[in-house]
């Protein structure tokens, strides 16, 4: 794992970079392959700087936010299991009003970036959900997740009530002697949930033949036995 301020600063801007390239390479693909749009269809698409939608909460649905380093790498993990009806990216945990990913990447807005998991508590337990957490990522480092450095992210769970809190605990002290090292992630009430832009929801199957930095998350989904 990287470490230090200088390769904190490039890495950032590699990734900037790969997010810029795969969105010029996205819409020279669609201006080749996709017919002209009418007008009625163009105002139909949502801008892919605007924030994405609150998701829906049906009745009886349950909501876990989780914070496991960068959200596209989470994000593809999440909506692969049964019994969850949603997966966004976004932003919880800092003092500025309506950040955008520009914002998060100073490190100074106090935001984590984090996946909003809608699930179903009768096909999947929260139990469940944070036993993919573990699973997913180190939840052993401290300063951020594999050579994604800062605090936008570090582990964290933001829980939605008292119950979720002590269930998260729990979790935590049962998962911990299979770590050689302390667990790291800390245990938050949640705040203001901002969704992320809409070019980074659903970004690694948009982007898994684009965007470099996807073969990462592939070699992640391939280690959990789930489908890259």
């Amino acid at each position: 794992m990287q470490s230090g301020q200088a390769c904190v600063t490039l890495h950032d801007m590699n990734k900037m970079i790969s997010v810029l390239a795969a969105t010029a390479a996205s819409v020279v693909g669609l201006a080749l392959l996709v017919p002209p749009m009418t007008a009625n269809e163009t105002d139909a698409q949502p801008d892919p700087r605007a924030m994405a939608p609150m998701p829906e909460v049906p009745e009886g649905a349950e909501v876990a936010t989780l914070g496991a380093g960068c959200f596209w790498c989470v994000e593809p993990v999440y909506q692969q299991l049964e019994g969850v009806h949603s997966v966004t990216s976004g932003y919880m945990g800092g003092h500025v009003e309506n950040p955008t990913y520009e914002i998060i990447t100073t490190k100074l807005s106090g935001h984590v970036e984090v996946v909003h998991v809608v699930f179903d508590p009768e096909t999947i337990s929260y139990e469940t959900v944070l036993d993919w957490f573990w699973r997913l990522h180190d939840p052993t480092q401290t300063d951020g997740q594999g050579a994604d450095i800062g605090p936008q992210y570090m582990s964290t769970i933001f829980t939605h009530g008292d119950e979720q809190a002590k269930i998260a605990q729990a979790s935590k002290e049962k998962v911990q002697p299979a770590f050689d090292k302390p667990i790291a992630t800390t245990i938050r009430p949640a705040t203001r949930f901002w969704p992320a832009e809409n070019y980074h929801q659903n970004y690694y199957e948009r982007n898994k033949h684009l965007n470099p930095y996807c073969r990462m998350i592939t070699r992640k989904l391939e280690k959990l036995d789930l489908e890259p």
